[in-house]
């Protein structure tokens, strides 16, 4: 179901988590600083693809929700640093699959950290998932908590955005 923003002032973002197995989106409007949640929910590839087929799906699916709900903006979740660098690596092309998608469709990119989502929604950046997701249930007046976390993620990212638009500086922009 796609959304049409009744006023010009209207900000429709998606928000990314992205991830191999498991990418979180969310969607959301924000409009006279009221927020609506248009959708959320995950990207899973099949098991048993290859992980440059994960990526096409990744990249296909981001695609799909930019056409369908036309977003103003895209934001992605900072990468960080693993013990594990074939982890770190494989983290790396995922988001760059959702950045490239959104790049394609000329959208401007924003990415913020996990903590600083954390601390936009719940007040703390060490909150823990189930904090988050109860947040973004309050904050987008949802009739039940966001599942599975990494929608709950991926909504958070929206908000944060939401919350830091009005005083962005040309650095968050990736």
């Amino acid at each position: 179901m796609t959304h049409t923003p009744n006023s010009k002032d209207a900000c429709i973002i998606l928000g990314v988590d992205p991830g191999t197995r498991i990418s979180g989106y969310g969607v959301i409007c924000i409009e006279n600083q009221d927020y609506t949640t248009l959708d959320y929910g995950c990207i899973r590839p099949p098991v048993g693809l290859k992980l440059s087929e994960r990526y096409l799906v990744i990249f296909d699916s981001i695609e799909e929700l930019i056409e369908k709900y036309r977003p103003h903006v895209l934001v992605v979740e900072t990468q960080y640093m693993y013990k594990n660098a074939q982890s770190a690596l494989k983290l790396g092309m995922a988001r760059g699959a959702v950045m490239i998608a959104a790049k394609k469709r000329g959208l401007s990119i924003f990415e913020y950290a996990p903590t600083v989502a954390k601390r936009a929604v719940v007040g703390y950046g060490r909150a823990s998932k189930f904090q988050v997701q109860g947040m973004v249930q309050r904050l987008l007046k949802l009739p039940s908590m966001p599942e599975p976390e990494d929608a709950a993620d991926a909504l958070a990212l929206a908000i944060c955005h939401a919350h830091s638009a009005p005083h962005l500086q040309a650095s968050n922009e990736v």
